[in-house]
């Protein structure tokens, strides 16, 4: 397995991308899904395709998704989301650069206990996740190095379960429809 390095966002122009509620929306679904089409994604997210488009362009631009150029031809395009321990800077000396970490911390904070209450307050609504899925509370010391060891760990996780030539899998990418969804209990699903 390759090595997996950190990447800490300090630069203020991808902070200021990734800020933007609508490219955290697009990244988070890609990250959850298969490669999609701007027109895919317009769908799942409700806006148009251009902006849609614009979007993702954006993301590309400042490495966090790529066109997946073996499924993509002209028109359409394919984003896969890059495999990636991306992490927000811990003290800036910057202004700009710790409000605009702050932010995409509060907006992933939000979206992962809008998450996380869907979740625990209707399990039964998905189905084979949820009976995959832990639910269970323990504790125990440890040392830092130990817990070091198990942060290392859990980063490398992205990385080590993605399909395709980063791992050396020659699995093809699934296609969008092809993908089973994982129910929400409101009928939507869980991107």
């Amino acid at each position: 397995m390759p090595e997996w390095q950190p990447r800490v966002l300090s630069d203020i122009d991808a902070l200021k991308a990734l800020a933007h509620p609508l490219r955290q929306q697009l990244l988070t679904w890609l990250q959850r899904h298969v490669p999609a089409t701007s027109a895919d994604l317009a769908v799942e997210v409700g806006q148009g395709r251009g902006a849609t488009s614009y979007h993702l362009r954006q993301l590309a631009r400042f490495g966090f998704i790529e066109e997946d150029t073996d499924r993509s031809s002209g028109r359409p395009k394919y984003w896969p989301a890059i495999p990636q321990d991306v992490r927000l800077p811990r003290r800036s000396t910057d202004p700009e650069v710790a409000v605009a970490a702050e932010e995409i911390g509060r907006q992933r904070m939000e979206r992962a206990d809008r998450e996380l209450s869907a979740h625990l307050s209707g399990r039964e609504a998905f189905g084979e996740f949820a009976a995959a899925a832990m639910h269970s509370f323990g504790g125990t010391n440890a040392h830092r190095r130990g817990v070091g060891r198990v942060r290392r760990g859990v980063h490398r996780l992205p990385l080590a379960l993605a399909p395709g030539p980063r791992t050396g899998s020659s699995r093809q990418p699934a296609r969008l429809r092809d993908v089973p969804r994982l129910p929400t209990p409101d009928g939507g699903d869980a991107s």
